[in-house]
């Protein structure tokens, strides 16, 4: 029979010790509670919760669940129970042996005795209980005595664990103005001690730091508001401290401690107020559409969607010229301007802006009301601003026949300021750099400067310039453009080089070729031509022109019996006229030759050279002939070549132009022979100059440019419209190559016996009766003193030489 026990230690006794006693060698197939007794035989317990519902094997020997305090610190080995057989007559011949968890490592038994032993500090929050088996073994022979089992050690808790908040530090929000009790969050603290047992588990919250703002249930863990009307904007971080207290608060209770921040969040409970009730802006009257002209700002205490605010223009006068947007980052209102403005017709504006809240709770209404109003008032200052055109494009229609320099349009501009400065036009030549037209300083009328042609340039877009006289910084600009109207000035003609043929055996009336024409005009109601033989060819008697009516025409012969032997080619001038207005024609010629041919009018031979060969000469003996010819005249060539470059000395290119680049001077003073390289006959006195008959002619120009009066109508050179004159004349010099440039041509007076001044020279001064003074060189110094000498008055006789 074994015994086990617990046995009361006087450094380890925290709780009541049983010892139990069962007596066995009978059989008992129930189970039985640990510390019931039960009748002879073998015994078996298990101390658990439950009974165990399966029925167990026959052992021979009992035992119950030990209990060991946790956390012992004392220096001796601490004792845990005691196992005992009634086969152990205490004389040592039984051994004890204790295997299973933790097993000679934690406990340890004495094989003589059963004492079991605890040789480790033991933590039930480590591990709660061991489970060990026990052998009795015969000491001499090692035979079991009894059944090996199993039992189990539990840890008993003590209160050395305090309550810890695993998800602390926490974070929570609850909104501003919230009512006494709303809920924040719920902690949570965990006590690692055992909570079936005592109070050691058992956890009460309470708040150390947070009051009169926040509350928390001891129970629960739930922190609550316990102030009515906690406003963000006054405070808006609360910092809580909540304390958890095991054994029930009792005192010796173990505490632990968890902070929670809380962030009142913001309601719309404050309306937006300006800080300014008027604001003064100002904007220059040449501020393009959409540009800012200022800020407007309505504070609001509130973050967020609560403040975000709307901004409108409500009243005022310059609700149509401005207009007001909200910055959505800054919640600022931002003033731009809507249309052009003009400080010459309105120099100042009035508005009345509103800002509000466009996100509203009804629970704070009665705080409002949630807008307000401001007024703004704008000035508009004066700039100098660009000539400004009316209308702002001009469209202007010229045929494009019409004369150099007259006038298809006139552009005006004016000064939008108060000063209305003169004006002064020009054309961006950028836009035109053919230089087609030419455009009034003063007036602004739009001229022709070259012939237009519709055939190459139909359409012309020019710009327009506007510029102040008294500020040329201002410049404004107006796009003009210029349809060429199409008149008929291009005969028609043959697109193409034609060329026909006709057999042998052609018949009268037979036709050899159709052909058409192109007209580079472009009449309203289309093009319609006309065919016709030429005069010279009017009585034609080989072939005839017959018009479509379809702007084609038919080439037909007018008779038989083509040979040629006779004539192998045929030239047929025929005249083509357009019908606009004036009529114009052309003449095209059209190549026929006369070419052998079948029954069938396929053509076999059109050269005339196969019925000229002798018969006993074929074509390819004749080109053999003909090559040898040739042959021997480059080799005769080319002798002579080398000949001649025998003979030539070699002489520079340079060397035999040398010439050209020498200019002599054979005399000295007045009457130069020298004109080769330039004329001087334009410094002669013209007087002389035409009584000596007409100059030498120059060698690197014409004489005079030709005059296009041809282009201008004779009244113009008289008339008062001088500008088509003078555009025709320049257009006249640009297009004759070799003429000098006239426009920067400068005339300087001569000197000379015809001029005002008369001769300048001190040749033939002494014929001269007029008498000059030189007496004005000696006070021109030390180096004038010889020409003194020389001109002077001499006070004593002149000498002799």
């Amino acid at each position: 029979m074994w015994t086990s026990g617990r046995m009361s230690n006087a450094k380890s006794w925290l709780g009541l010790g049983v010892s139990l006693y069962f007596w066995g060698l009978m059989d008992l197939t129930t189970p039985v509670l640990s510390g019931t007794p039960t009748r002879p035989g073998r015994l078996e317990a298990f101390l658990s919760d439950k009974p165990q519902p399966h029925p167990r094997t026959k052992r021979s020997w009992v035992w119950n669940q030990f209990f060991v305090l946790e956390e012992y610190t004392g220096t001796d080995p601490l004792y845990v129970g005691k196992l005992h057989s009634d086969m152990d007559r205490g004389d040592g011949s039984i051994k004890y042996i204790l295997s299973g968890e933790g097993a000679g490592i934690v406990f340890t038994i004495d094989d003589t005795t059963g004492d079991i032993h605890a040789i480790q500090r033991l933590d039930r929050e480590e591990r709660a209980q061991y489970t060990l088996r026990a052998q009795a073994l015969d000491r001499r022979t090692g035979r079991p005595m009894e059944p090996e089992s199993e039992f189990i050690i539990k840890i008993q808790d003590i209160n050395d664990n305090e309550p810890k908040f695993l998800d602390g530090p926490y974070i929570a929000t609850v909104p501003e103005m919230s009512p006494v009790g709303t809920s924040v969050i719920q902690v949570t603290a965990t006590d690692a001690d055992d909570p079936t047992y005592g109070n050691s588990a058992r956890v009460v919250y309470s708040i150390l730091q947070g009051q009169p703002y926040f509350s928390v249930d001891s129970k629960t863990g739930v922190i609550r508001t316990a102030l009515m009307n906690m406003d963000r904007e006054a405070k808006e971080y609360y910092e809580v401290i909540i304390q958890a207290k095991d054994m029930g608060g009792q005192l010796g209770g173990l505490a632990g401690t968890t902070t929670v921040n809380i962030t009142l969040s913001d309601v719309n409970d404050n309306p937006p107020r300006f800080p300014q009730k008027h604001y003064q802006m100002s904007v220059l009257e040449s501020a393009p559409v959409s540009s800012t002209v200022g800020r407007v700002f309505a504070k609001d205490l509130d973050e967020g969607i609560n403040a975000e605010m709307k901004y409108t223009i409500v009243d005022g006068d310059g609700a149509d010229a401005f207009d007001i947007n909200t910055d959505p980052n800054f919640q600022v209102g931002i003033i731009t301007v809507k249309k052009p403005l003009s400080f010459e017709r309105k120099k100042s504006y009035t508005l009345k802006v509103e800002g509000a809240n466009p996100h509203l709770e009804m629970r704070f209404l009665n705080l409002g009301p949630f807008q307000d109003t401001t007024t703004v008032h704008i000035s508009v200052e004066d700039v100098d601003e660009p000539p400004v055109f009316d209308p702002g494009s001009y469209f202007v229609e010229v045929p494009e026949d019409v004369a150099i320099g007259t006038t298809i349009h006139t552009i005006s501009a004016k000064d939008p300021d108060v000063t209305n400065n003169s004006i002064r036009y020009s054309i961006d030549r950028s836009s035109d750099p053919g230089r087609f037209f030419y455009v009034d300083i003063t007036t602004g009328a739009l001229m022709t400067a070259r012939p237009l042609d519709r055939e190459e340039f139909s359409w012309h877009n020019i710009t327009v310039l506007a510029m102040e006289m008294n500020n040329p910084s201002q410049v404004g600009s107006v796009p003009v453009t210029i349809k060429v109207l199409d008149v008929n000035d291009n005969a028609p003609e043959f697109p193409r080089f034609y060329e026909a043929f006709v057999c042998e055996n052609a018949k009268a009336g037979q036709l050899i070729q159709t052909v058409s024409a192109v007209d580079q005009d472009d009449p309203r109601n289309g093009q319609h031509f006309y065919y016709s033989l030429a005069p010279e060819a009017a009585n034609n008697p080989n072939f005839t022109v017959r018009d479509n009516q379809d702007n084609t025409a038919r080439i037909l012969t007018r008779r038989s019996g083509f040979r040629q032997q006779e004539q192998s080619v045929f030239y047929l001038p025929i005249l083509i006229s357009d019908g606009g207005q004036p009529v114009l024609s052309s003449t095209g010629t059209l190549t026929i030759q006369v070419c052998g041919c079948d029954d069938e009018g396929h053509v076999l031979s059109c050269s005339p050279e196969a019925y000229m060969l002798p018969v006993s000469l074929s074509r390819g003996a004749l080109i053999a002939i003909l090559a040898c010819v040739f042959v021997l005249l480059v080799l005769v060539l080319l002798i002579l070549s080398l000949r001649r470059h025998r003979k030539q000395p070699y002489i520079l290119d340079d060397e035999e132009n040398i010439h050209e680049n020498i200019v002599r001077y054979d005399d000295e003073g007045g009457g130069e022979e020298d004109t080769e390289a330039f004329d001087i006959a334009a410094m002669w006195n013209p007087r002389e100059a035409q009584a000596a008959g007409a100059p030498k002619t120059r060698q690197d120009m014409l004489p005079e440019i030709e005059s296009l009066s041809r282009y201008v109508p004779q009244t113009c050179a008289v008339s008062s419209t001088v500008h088509s004159y003078v555009l025709a004349k320049l257009y006249e010099a640009d297009m004759d190559l070799w003429a000098p440039p006239f426009d920067s041509l400068q005339t300087y007076m001569f000197e000379g016996d015809g001029s005002v001044a008369g001769s300048l020279s001190s040749l033939q001064s002494a014929t001269s009766d007029s008498e000059q003074s030189f007496d004005f060189l000696t006070d021109w110094g030390p180096r004038f003193r010889k020409l003194a000498e020389l001109y002077g008055a001499s006070e004593g006789p002149a000498p002799l030489w």
